[in-house]
């Protein structure tokens, strides 16, 4: 294959692969809280940001983040059986989630 054929390819496929995270995102940030009220924060508690986002500490990835929660504890980065993600909507529920 031509290498400059083969660049054009690549780079279309990176484009569509951001465009795809950048639309689950979307979709699950909707989702996770689709009022935008940030309900799930104030729920629990928890410190947010000036759109109502919980400000926590990811214990998957060892950052600080700004998400929603939503009723049931859980961040919208929350993914079912990790276990980070798990012990994370467990603190969030019982209150002791590492905050900022």
């Amino acid at each position: 294959m031509d290498d400059r054929l083969e660049r054009v390819i690549r780079q279309q496929l990176r484009k569509a692969g951001e465009q795809f995270e950048e639309a689950k995102r979307a979709y699950s940030e909707a989702k996770d809280d689709p009022a935008g009220d940030g309900a799930g924060a104030k729920r629990y508690d928890l410190p947010t940001d000036d759109d109502g986002r919980a400000r926590i500490v990811c214990r998957r990835h060892a950052e600080r983040r700004t998400v929603p929660v939503d009723e049931e504890g859980r961040p919208s980065c929350f993914e079912g059986g990790h276990p980070d993600c798990e012990g994370c909507a467990e603190d969030v529920r019982e209150g002791f989630v590492e905050t900022w």
